[in-house]
């Protein structure tokens, strides 16, 4: 498999973006169809990731095996699953919209991440590509500071953003050298089993859904599973986790773009500026480097 150009790889991301800025509104439909929330992850991740082994050329030919095989389903599996759990529990104590401003400081840690672990130069155009992004989803959300916050809800999701800033580099390390889909579908199916155990143990866990519910865990299947997975690890592949990180702050636009369309939620000038911003980031690090100037090091994923 050839290696993608920088736009291409940027493509693949901004399309995983909008795979899994998908996720929020295909779960709202399919709680609306009557699934709960652990029933219609697990059917996701178990579609999805039957989906991506058939993809890797099935169970024999996608099956990593040995200690790389292991590593991809369980902390490629878990750290998917704890990320998802905690910003999920998240909401219990804080909006909606102080999640999405708190968790999407990610590309924030990442950077930070990188610079201590020297894997990675935030230059001049990386640093204001950041800014532009944070300034577009702080423009998206509103202040989240407008009423008193629960310091565990705060708490949660920090820390989710700052594993997810982890985790970024860590599949970009799983997946180095590897064949996208066969990883994908290892982290996808690790996250199944540990959603199944916890299914069953609380009795939530059922394979009887409507109509809508199970179109719905389609999409999420097909559309933020499968399809977002590969994108997602053949763009950061070659841009990096913290060029990575800032393309994908596309994401909560689309989410609200799509909800104006599914959910029929109303869409605000705040929105449409806040993307904008998001934007002029994105086409910002498609910059190349002056004559004589190198590009920053650690663009490839084993640097993670």
């Amino acid at each position: 498999m050839s290696r993608p150009s920088a736009a291409r790889a940027t493509l693949f991301i901004l399309g995983a973006a909008c795979c899994f800025g998908s996720v929020a509104v295909l779960t709202e439909l399919a709680k609306r169809g009557g699934a709960t929330l652990t029933t219609a992850l697990f059917w996701r991740y178990l579609v999805g990731g039957a989906l991506l082994a058939l993809a890797a050329g099935g169970v024999r030919r996608g099956w990593i095996g040995g200690r790389a095989g292991a590593r991809a389903l369980l902390l490629g599996g878990t750290g998917q699953a704890v990320i998802a759990y905690m910003s999920l529990a998240a909401l219990d104590y804080v909006p909606a919209a102080t999640l999405a401003f708190l968790f999407y400081t990610y590309p924030s840690w990442v950077a930070a991440i990188a610079v201590l672990r020297g894997s990675e130069r935030v230059d001049a155009t990386r640093a204001a590509a950041l800014v532009l992004s944070l300034g577009g989803i702080a423009l998206m959300v509103g202040s989240p500071w407008s009423a008193a916050l629960d310091p565990v809800g705060v708490a949660l999701a920090l820390g989710s953003a700052l594993l997810y800033a982890l985790y970024i580099p860590l599949i970009g390390w799983l997946s180095a050298g590897r064949d996208p889909a066969a990883v994908s579908a290892h982290i996808a199916l690790g996250v199944a089993v540990l959603l199944g155990v916890a299914g069953l143990a609380d009795g939530e866990l059922t394979g009887r859904l409507s109509m809508q519910s199970w179109l719905a865990v389609a999409g999420l299947a097909v559309v933020s599973t499968a399809i977002a997975f590969v994108l997602f690890l053949r763009g950061l592949a070659v841009l990096g986790p913290v060029r990575t990180a800032i393309v994908s702050t596309v994401e909560p636009f689309w989410t609200a773009v799509l909800a104006v369309v599914a959910l029929g939620q109303p869409f605000r000038l705040a929105t449409l500026a806040g993307g904008a911003m998001i934007a002029a980031a994105v086409l910002l690090l498609q910059r190349r480097p002056a004559p004589g100037r190198p590009e920053p090091v650690g663009g490839g994923a084993g640097a993670g």
